[in-house]
């Protein structure tokens, strides 16, 4: 009766591990520090050209255990069949890619960048909305990253209290089986239909990219979409650093910015990367299941002849 008791004890607990394991779209360094001998966890450094790192930055420090994908290098975006650059790929590549790192269907994936600001969070929302519109609910980012990591120091030796490691590490790869959600996605067609119907549209570059007072390089025109809003992506993290703002501090936000928290809203940018920022805070911080990304947003966009609005003309 006890060793049966046992059982049933360890089977609850190791349930209500994994249901907490896969219901925090953020955690915390000291959630991850709990968590780091958890054989369920996956922490994966996505650190890359973004941040100024490459895998060699990632092996001379690292989170103990940590396996490195390169954001930029290693086929999380894609060129599509009209070459457009930065696009979700297919799900035989993602499930080659995802599997290759020795990531399966019961890992739960915890996503580190750098952390330094919010372009950099930017990758980590990007890989993380990745995982979850390939049907894998068991992804996190850690709040702040890297940088939070190594933030507490040794007043003597002044190096990080928590543990690094160098080297590379490598799982054996598995299998991952992908089940795509179109509905997390908006394409250049959603977004037409959106315009007729009065759908709500987030702007997430910077304000001056917004009202088309400079145009990046890769967009053909300057301006935004017709009636879309602006929540710039700096807004969404504390001081423009690693660490997400609070729902509370970001429901002021969106309503500052006239944006809804809730109902149909689809996010861009420029190419899909800031937009996942913005898709992040709608869904997984305001709790807005009905939110998408433009994945190619206004590089696909400006490359048609579909309307624009240059709200500040300098001509």
């Amino acid at each position: 009766m006890k060793s049966l008791l046992g059982i049933v004890v360890g089977t609850f607990v190791a349930a209500m591990s994994s249901a907490a394991l896969a219901s925090q779209p953020l955690v915390s360094v000291d959630w991850l520090k709990a968590n780091l001998d958890n054989p369920e966890v996956v922490v994966l450094d996505i650190r890359s050209a973004v941040s100024g790192s490459s895998k060699e930055s990632y092996a001379r420090a690292h989170i103990p255990g940590a396996i490195h994908s390169d954001y930029v290098k290693d086929g999380w975006r894609v060129k599509d069949k009209n070459g457009i650059r930065g696009m979700l790929p297919g799900a035989d590549h993602l499930a080659k890619l995802i599997g290759g790192l020795g990531i399966d269907n019961d890992s739960h994936v915890v996503v580190v960048s750098r952390g330094a600001n919010s372009l950099e969070m930017g990758a980590a929302t990007r890989v993380y909305w990745t995982f979850k519109i390939a049907g894998h609910d068991k992804v996190s980012i850690l709040n702040g990253g890297l940088a939070a990591w190594v933030a507490e120091r040794d007043e003597k030796t002044k190096r990080p209290v928590n543990p690094l490691e160098s080297g590379v590490v490598q799982r054996e790869p598995t299998t991952f089986e992908v089940t795509m959600r179109p509905e997390l996605l908006a394409t250049k067609e959603d977004v037409q239909a959106a315009l007729e119907a009065g759908t709500p549209l987030i702007d997430h570059r910077p304000t001056h990219q917004h009202l088309g007072v400079t145009k990046p390089g890769p967009v053909a025109r300057p301006g935004t979409i017709p009636g879309a809003l602006s929540v710039p992506e700096t807004w969404l993290t504390i001081n423009d650093g690693g660490v997400m703002r609070p729902k509370a501090q970001m429901t002021k936000l969106y309503e500052a910015a006239g944006a809804p928290t809730s109902g149909d809203v689809i996010n861009f940018c420029n190419s899909g990367h800031w937009a996942s920022l913005g898709w992040f805070v709608s869904s997984e911080i305001l709790g807005n299941q009905n939110a998408k990304l433009y994945d190619g947003s206004m590089i696909e966009w400006s490359k048609t002849d579909l309307p624009m609005e240059q709200k500040v003309s300098l001509q």
